[in-house]
């Protein structure tokens, strides 16, 4: 018998791996060509986040430099975490962080509210009325920040506003609502519900509209009542939208509107309506502290971040919803 050379012997362990990893392509290529028309559906919406949320982080970097315009991002001092110790140390820190936070907490422990709408206009049986109710309660999502922050100051004027003539009818003198600090976040807050409430059943109404008739032919027949029907069949059935819409929610925990507090925030009012956004706007843009701004701003989007992985994390451990 005569030994195999380096030259006669198979090659399995290489040739084989290869033929495997040629073959993946080829099917990978198949089926992006199979699907070609929906990657081009998707092709604008990729193509926006990567320019106009992507591309921008570049200039992230700022935060950790003494960005000065005309020496450009790259030619500006790196400081490091300098900005962001300035930002922590300053005797501001704890008050924006405090009402960012109750601000968010304040939303999402009013975030049932949709579903419960969404719940009780799938229940109205009249067809014109189910139509009247849901027009009227998408119809404020339409009017503008300006013009509801302008209702408010109307409405809740200590010398003219309706709500103050009223309480002044029952002996009760006028309230400075705008003005008083204790005031500022019920103010934002239930304006805010009353503007996108209806407009946030809409996803709802349409999981409930998904939900499979014989579900209740079947509890109707063991005697569910139309309380038990909603609780047994319909809350169940649309809690993975509900769990997914809570996770996206966090997402944003940290960035209240910051049009809307800009708008009602004033010297009286500034214990409570001072948040980060909004220092943010006028450390960056009115005083040009440029990098403070940009490092504020990114220690924001982190909490925002951390939030949204926390939370999906503990929804993908404990449900079976979750956005990844």
């Amino acid at each position: 018998m005569t030994a195999l050379t380096g030259t006669d012997a198979p090659k399995v362990d290489s040739e084989v791996p290869a033929a495997d990893a040629g073959t993946r392509r080829r099917r990978r290529l198949r089926r992006l060509r199979g699907s070609w028309q929906l990657y081009l559906l998707a092709a604008p919406a990729l193509l926006f986040f990567l320019i106009f949320n992507y591309v921008p982080m570049y200039g992230v970097q700022i935060a950790f430099k003494d960005f000065v315009a005309r020496q450009g991002i790259l030619g500006s001092e790196w400081v490091g975490l300098k900005h962001f110790e300035r930002f922590f140390n300053s005797f501001y820190f704890w008050r924006l962080l405090r009402n960012t936070l109750l601000l968010g907490l304040y939303q999402i422990v009013l975030f049932p509210l949709p579903i419960i709408l969404a719940l009780s206009i799938n229940e109205v049986k009249n067809r014109l009325f189910k139509r009247f109710t849901q027009t009227l309660t998408y119809a404020p999502h339409f009017v503008s920040m300006v013009v509801v922050v302008g209702m408010l100051f109307a409405f809740l004027d200590p010398r003219s506003g309706l709500i103050n003539h009223a309480i002044g009818l029952v002996g009760i003198e006028p309230i400075q609502f705008m003005q008083d600090p204790a005031w500022f976040r019920h103010l934002y807050i239930w304006s805010g519900v009353w503007q996108s409430l209806g407009w946030g059943t809409i996803i709802f109404l349409a999981a409930l509209a998904g939900v499979n008739p014989e579900l209740h032919d079947a509890a109707q027949v063991d005697g569910a009542g139309r309380l038990q029907r909603i609780v047994h069949v319909n809350l169940p059935a649309i809690m993975p939208t509900v769990v997914v819409l809570f996770i996206l929610e966090f997402g944003h925990f940290m960035s209240v509107g910051f049009e809307k507090v800009l708008l009602m925030n004033n010297s009286l009012n500034a214990s409570t309506s001072d948040v980060i956004q909004t220092f943010v706007y006028q450390s960056g843009l009115l005083e040009g502290q440029y990098s403070y701004a940009a490092a504020i701003g990114l220690f924001d989007s982190v909490i925002n971040i951390a939030l949204l992985i926390t939370v999906n994390y503990i929804s993908r451990r404990y449900t079976e919803s979750s956005l990844w």
